[in-house]
């Protein structure tokens, strides 16, 4: 009977090694199983991350490119309206694309790959513009001198378009952040802004409270400081008057209207357009006020290329 019993014993023993060796078999299957199909979601995942940047450096570069060809043809006399069109599309996709938070890289893979055609159909273009130019060449110098034209320009050329490969690799190195700093350090600032006042009769008050009554014009006077960064070109600068309730004051029969500050329509109070000449220059403004301004304390703001670039205030009693 003992030893039935001291059998009995070793079978359950036996059979709860068995047991417990298939759970964990089991435990391991699944586990590797888990880990397995984790791996493949990061893999997939850093994929989508690579063909996200891989779209976007692929887009910047048809740009750089589509620059230089627009400057090359325009150079070399030829119509560059098809180019500036396409490159105007160009600029909604990237802006399109960066702006998407489920970017589809198939349908801007189909549109590279009909940018890249169109550069290719270009390359044509320059390359007739270059022969009708070296035969206006040949027609008025010597053979000699058209020959050494001819290797200077291929010099020329080659020398571009190297320094175009480096400039595409600078270019796609960039990113959103470092542009907007570009920006803003481009960006117009307005110093010494004084808030002045006009009566009816013409006579200029500089003071830091005004009678209503009389003031029947404003006059804003301020300086555009240099900046290297800046482009010297026509800016428009954007003012905005508001009243001591924080309302803008405007009128569309005095050259109001509407436009955006960061992404946001608003009303402006008046607009003029100046040519930036990056020499601290002075500038005046004039604003022809339709009513009488009510009492209270106003504040100026000046805007110019959707950026802030000054404010002061003034007082009417």
């Amino acid at each position: 009977m003992q030893q039935q019993e001291q059998k009995n014993k070793q079978s359950i023993a036996w059979a709860m090694v068995v047991v417990l060796g298939l759970a964990t078999a089991m435990f391991g299957y699944l586990f590797t199983t888990q880990k397995s199909e984790l791996t493949q979601q990061e893999s997939l995942v850093v994929e989508k991350a690579r063909e996200l940047a891989l779209t976007k450096t692929r887009l910047d570069s048809i740009s750089t490119v589509l620059d230089a060809k627009i400057a090359e043809i325009e150079k070399l006399g030829g119509d560059i309206s098809e180019l500036t069109k396409v490159k105007e599309q160009l600029e909604k996709d990237k802006l399109a694309f960066s702006r998407s938070k489920k970017v589809e890289t198939g349908k801007y893979l189909a549109k590279i790959k009909e940018y890249e055609k169109f550069l290719t159909e270009k390359d044509e273009v320059i390359a007739q513009l270059r022969l009708e130019n070296e035969h206006l060449v040949a027609s008025n110098d010597s053979l000699s001198t058209h020959v050494g034209s001819l290797t200077s320009e291929r010099e020329r050329l080659v020398q571009r378009q190297a320094e175009l490969s480096d400039s595409v690799v600078t270019f796609t190195a960039a990113n959103k952040e470092l542009s907007e700093k570009v920006s803003q350090a481009a960006a117009l600032k307005a110093a010494n802004l004084k808030v002045l006042t006009v009566n009816s009769r013409g006579k200029v008050k500089d003071k830091e409270e005004y009678k209503a009554k009389r003031v029947d014009k404003l006059k804003l006077t301020f300086n555009l400081p240099e900046n290297a960064l800046t482009a010297q070109e026509p800016k428009d600068i954007y003012v905005r008057v508001l009243d001591p309730s924080g309302a803008v004051v405007a009128d569309d029969a005095t050259g109001s209207g509407e436009f955006e500050i960061n992404g946001a329509p608003s009303k402006f109070t008046s607009r003029e357009s100046i040519a930036y000449q990056n020499n601290n220059q002075k500038v005046e403004m004039l604003y022809d006020n339709a009513s009488q301004f009510r009492p209270g304390k106003y504040n100026v703001e000046l805007y110019a290329e959707g950026y802030k670039i000054g404010n002061t205030n003034f007082t009417i009693k």
